[in-house]
């Protein structure tokens, strides 16, 4: 028998560490080469690791939502005896016991023996009926308290602390009337006794469970584009209504005669054409500000990101030279990204590269929305949804479907003049939708 180590792989763009999201073997299970061992997520993209060898695991190095390096063992497979032309690339890659979490020796070894007295005492204590505290714990809103600060651990003694295991109740979450806040059995009777009160005066026992959830993979990844995006760009949004009555008829007219081979037509890749319009009379929209640089690359590309959500979270694909697609490509390529960025198969290259950003939440767009720009951009243009609304029109009420703009851009180098001339472009290509099939 031999053992061979599983590195973590080099995933390419520079990458030099990614974050273990899943393992999908645990020690101990037989494993086949090409079977997959972990996904890992780098900065846009899960990425699934392969088991090299058929073999069983031995140990697995790293925990979920654990950052690991590349080239860093994560996993240690026990293989069968090789042929003398393998044994060399297996003893290359065989891991020292330094590399291991545990070794084989005492993974394998049986548990030392127990007194009988003492198996009799865990016995009773484990009769003891008691609420489970981690996921049930105590939390007595209704008499206005909040749990201790992170870090600050409650006073008490040895009986109260019993006391309150055994009732299910979490000391951070009760009020100390004793020296330097020690809790008394007298502050447990008090925290009882306004559980009982809220009880008897609703009706029903409040619900005092707290569920703890560990941000990672791709909602840890978007937690922190966001933090940074803010924390760095100083953002200034503009919003404003327009009139989709024409586009919505020129819309519905559209879809009505399209071939079968051509996709529905929705309001975004309309948005998308009077973007590229946008663009090519203000071109410095589609750009990356390299603040660390100091300079800012300007596109005459237009590489169109798309805000979409998944139910990993938040993913945006791109649409990449929408200044060189008609309305029908457009469209297709936006179904296409779309559900492959919802079924998972969405390739890494393709959530890369954008230069300026949609943001839209459909049809529960809101009316006013205030979107991250998908940093390094300098503009993320969000759409509301379309609501009929009476508006007056030479002087008679008429009704018309009206959609807001909610659009962001980085103040460091966009000035709020040139973000309104900006989205008055987009405004008068969508109120004139004729306008997007002609050259300009």
């Amino acid at each position: 028998m031999s053992r061979r180590s599983v590195k973590m792989p080099d995933v390419g763009e520079g990458i030099t560490e990614v974050e273990i999201v899943e393992w999908t073997v645990e020690v101990g299970d037989a494993v086949r080469e090409d079977e997959i061992l972990a996904s890992v997520m780098t900065d846009k993209a899960t990425v699934e690791i392969p088991t090299p060898v058929d073999g069983r695991i031995v140990s697995l190095n790293g925990e979920v939502g654990q950052m690991t390096p590349v080239g860093t063992v994560i996993a240690v497979i026990e293989t069968d005896d090789v042929s003398s032309d393998q044994t060399t690339s297996v003893v290359e890659q065989e891991t020292s016991e330094d590399e291991l979490e545990v070794p084989a020796s005492e993974a394998e070894a049986q548990p030392p023996s127990v007194p009988a007295e003492t198996k009799e005492k865990e016995s009773e204590k484990a009769s003891v009926p008691r609420r489970n505290l981690r996921q049930e714990p105590d939390h007595p809103i209704a008499q206005g308290r909040l749990p201790r600060p992170e870090g600050e651990k409650p006073v008490a003694s040895p009986s109260v602390r019993k006391r309150a295991m055994d009732a299910g109740i979490r000391l951070a979450f009760v009020h100390g009337s004793g020296p330097a806040g020690r809790i008394l059995h007298e502050d447990l009777d008090a925290f009882i006794a306004g559980e009982k009160t809220v009880a008897a005066r609703t009706g029903a026992k409040p619900n005092t469970s707290v569920r703890e959830h560990a941000i990672v993979g791709l909602r840890r990844r978007i937690a922190e584009r966001m933090q940074d995006a803010v924390r760095r760009i100083p953002h200034i949004t503009y919003v404003d209504e327009v009139d989709m009555t024409e586009l919505e008829s020129l819309r519905k007219h559209m879809n009505d005669r399209r071939r079968e081979d051509q996709p529905r037509l929705t309001v975004l890749p309309y948005l998308m054409l009077a973007m590229v319009h946008a663009i090519k009379a203000y071109s410095k929209f589609s750009a990356h500000f390299d603040d660390e640089a100091g300079i800012v690359h300007e596109y005459g590309a237009a590489h169109i990101g798309m805000a979409t959500q998944t139910d990993s979270g938040l993913m945006v694909p791109v649409v990449r030279h929408a200044e060189a697609s008609d309305i029908w490509s457009i469209a297709d390529e936006i179904g296409r990204l779309s559900s492959a960025a919802r079924d998972g198969s969405i390739k890494r290259d393709e959530l890369t590269g954008s230069t300026i950003t949609i943001s839209s939440l459909g049809q529960i767009g809101g009316i006013v929305s205030t979107p991250v720009i998908n940093s390094p951009e300098v503009a993320v243009v969000g759409v509301n949804r379309i609501i009929q609304r009476p508006v007056y029109i030479d002087g008679t009420l008429v009704p018309r479907k009206i959609m807001n703009l909610s659009s962001s851009f980085d103040h460091r180098f966009i000035d709020g003049w040139d973000a309104a001339q900006f989205i008055q472009h987009i405004k008068q290509s969508l109120e004139h939708p004729a306008t997007l099939f002609m050259e300009q």
